[in-house]
């Protein structure tokens, strides 16, 4: 059997010898056995908790605290099965009893007593403590620890399978200290049981002895506390080891050595503090009644250890403080000063009563509800959002979020702990403010989470903190589509497109048109709210256009012309997609402006003129949505351009599309205005 099975084997076995300790008698020989096992499981603890870097690195701790706990209780239990029945219980307790008794039970029971005190009273008391003190700070750490692993994620210092280790280490963190906290309470029953055991020893065996055995009371008294205090020794001792390495293990902070190596770099760092401690001691030698030469020689050691350790720590630590002073800009690299410059593409910025909304362990989910957008928006959008950065902010105002796009603040809002936002006209019956929901402009209530019931029961409709937060940012992402696909994004999706579709991108990038131009293009389709997931087509239809060399304006058209009804198709309800067209004559009229420039094909017609026209488009678009339809404004292939370039002015959310781009299978057009342009003609 190989040792990796054996150890499986173990602990199994091992719980199981313990349970059949409780119940079936054994021979002193293997009792002797059994307590010498059991002390030095106590010392490999005790120098594995001495010699660990970080706690996790001793993960295991807890659970091997409650077995050897149940062990020592478990080895009580026959020992004083033996002392009762037997009247001896091996060798080793018999020794223990022996040699600390010393011929005196009082002696004995005096010395068992300091050791329960100091196992019970000062190291478990205070182990306890500093278990439930450092399982609650972890678990309020948990948060902020999150946030900044997936701030460092987000800014490329580390990537994801680093920030998936680390969220594996702060989650197991939390379970050590948390079960430390109860691990704790096991060493403090332990010495509680080791008291009421060792009387029962004492007491049962004196009356076993006088009343059974025949023995006299000094004899008696004599036999059973020998025992009696043998076994609370032989038990309390391992105990009190496991106690030792209990304090240790909650007490030991993160560290790159070992206990041992650490204290000794920290207590023998400083010179000065070495010889005022050993002049203090030789102080102590001069005074009358004290011995001398306790205190001489240990105010000498000191002084002789400050006057050894002067070239090996502080002239190393003058060196690094000189260096830093020569060399200010030293402790920062080029790299490092990069590394703050930059700015993230994306970023919700929190107030710090709303850390809750990403905190997992109280509920918040706004990371998981990113994730998924982001996957929304590449299947809508077809692109690929960059991991967005959470962080909190003490510059906010509380309740309060923010939303910045390269660092530039594009969207605020409102997000009070413990409440829901109610939607509805008939809102008075809610206390609150009247707010305004920053997506749509609705007016509504931010309303105590007790009182999503009622609010339902007015009508309202009830959304949760972490719903108006994703749908802004959603929001936010769609207008701000072109400013967040990057020259690398563009290069990413290229290269994913060409292990499909290899021959249109070997055509395309870079012999016809570098990856600038085709990101600029894609931002211009993004711009007007198209959708470039169908890379493919829109290669295909720059390939053909670019050959012949063509401005920015021809491409953007050559793309939309690839796509087809696609673009169309998105604007359409339910099958039916409700248009507005311009009078033919006015139409004409704009074809016959046309004048080309560098940026593309312009309407040269007189301002007033157009202006009229525009808010003519403007006035007919609110009179259709209205009556709850989006419409589209249709023109000639060659006017789509200019004339979306004018329109966007007055009316950003109308699209302008070409009578090809209309004109599909499965798409009913219905006519819903037509903009004349009278007062334009007339003039």
């Amino acid at each position: 059997m190989d040792l990796r099975r054996l150890s499986t084997l173990a602990l199994p076995l091992g719980v199981i010898g313990i349970i059949l300790l409780l119940v079936v008698p054994l021979p002193p020989l293997l009792l002797d056995f059994l307590i010498a096992l059991n002390i030095a499981i106590g010392l490999l603890v005790l120098m594995t908790a001495m010699y660990v870097k970080r706690p996790l690195d001793f993960a295991i701790f807890p659970s091997v605290l409650l077995v050897a706990t149940l062990f020592r209780l478990g080895l009580n239990v026959a020992s004083t099965r033996l002392i009762l029945r037997d009247g001896h219980a091996g060798d080793v307790i018999h020794g223990f009893g022996t040699f600390v008794v010393g011929g005196s039970l009082v002696i004995g029971l005096v010395i068992f007593t300091i050791l329960v005190v100091i196992q019970f009273m000062v190291i478990t008391k205070g182990a306890e403590r500093v278990a439930e003190v450092g399982a609650r700070f972890t678990l309020e750490a948990m948060p902020g620890k999150q946030m900044a692993i997936d701030a460092d994620l987000a800014a490329g210092l580390i990537d994801e399978d680093t920030a998936r280790t680390r969220r594996a280490d702060v989650t197991a963190e939390a379970d050590f200290y948390g079960a430390m906290d109860g691990g704790a309470k096991f060493v403090k029953g332990d010495a509680i049981a080791g008291i009421i055991i060792v009387i029962i020893n004492l007491v049962g065996g004196f009356a076993i002895g006088m009343l059974q055995d025949g023995l006299s009371a000094t004899e008696a008294l004599h036999k059973y506390s020998t025992l009696s205090v043998g076994d609370g020794l032989v038990t309390q001792v391992p105990a009190l080891l496991m106690s030792i390495a209990t304090g240790l293990i909650v007490t030991r902070a993160t560290s790159t050595s070992d206990l041992g190596t650490d204290a000794a770099a920290q207590l023998l760092r400083n010179k000065t503090a070495l010889r005022i401690a050993g002049g203090g001691a030789l102080t102590l030698a001069v005074i009358p009644g004290l011995p001398k030469l306790p205190f001489l020689v240990v105010g000498g050691g000191l002084l002789l250890l400050a006057q050894r350790i002067k070239p090996e720590v502080e002239e190393a630590e003058a060196a690094d403080l000189d260096g830093a002073a020569a060399d200010p800009a030293q402790a920062e690299t080029p790299e490092q000063l990069m590394q703050q410059m930059r700015v993230d593409p994306l970023e919700i910025v929190l107030a710090p009563d709303l850390v809750d909304m990403v905190d997992t362990a109280s509920g918040g989910d706004l990371l998981d509800r990113v994730r998924a957008l982001r996957r929304k928006i590449a299947l809508e959008l077809g692109i690929v959002l960059p991991p967005v950065r959470t962080r909190d902010s003490l510059d906010l105002p509380m309740s309060t979020y923010a939303v910045r796009i390269s660092g530039v603040e594009v969207g605020v809002g409102q997000a009070p702990p413990g409440k829901v936002l109610a939607l509805g006209d008939d809102l008075e019956a809610l206390p609150g403010a009247v707010t305004v929901e920053p997506v749509f402009g609705l007016q509504g209530k931010w309303v105590p989470a007790e009182m999503r019931h009622q609010a339902e029961l007015t009508g309202a409709t009830v959304v949760d903190r972490a719903s108006v937060l994703v749908t802004h940012l959603a929001e936010i992402v769609r207008k701000n589509a072109p400013r967040l696909i990057s020259r690398e994004d563009v290069k990413t999706l290229t290269t994913s497109l060409k292990s499909t579709d290899a021959a249109v991108v070997d055509e395309l990038v870079p012999n016809l048109l570098s990856l600038g131009e085709v990101q600029r293009v894609l931002q211009s389709l993004l711009e007007e709210g198209v959708a470039v997931r169908d890379l493919g087509r829109i290669y295909e239809g720059l390939s053909l256009r670019a050959k012949g060399g063509a401005s920015h304006t021809d491409l953007v058209e050559a793309a939309r012309a690839a796509l087809g009804p696609a673009v169309a198709s998105p604007h359409a309800q339910d099958g039916v997609l409700r248009v507005l067209t311009l009078d033919p004559l006015l139409e004409h009229q704009f074809v016959e402006t046309l004048r080309p420039t560098e940026s593309g094909p312009q309407l040269a017609m007189d301002p007033a003129r157009v202006e009229r026209v525009v808010d003519e488009v403007s006035r007919k678009v609110r009179a259709v949505e209205d009556a709850g339809w989006s419409p589209v404004l249709v023109c000639a292939p060659a006017l789509r351009a200019p004339l979306r370039r004018v329109v966007s002015l007055t009316t950003p959310g109308v699209a302008v599309l070409s009578y090809s781009e209309v004109s599909g299978p499965g798409l009913v057009v219905e006519t819903v205005g037509v903009v004349s342009g009278a007062e334009a003609v007339a003039a």
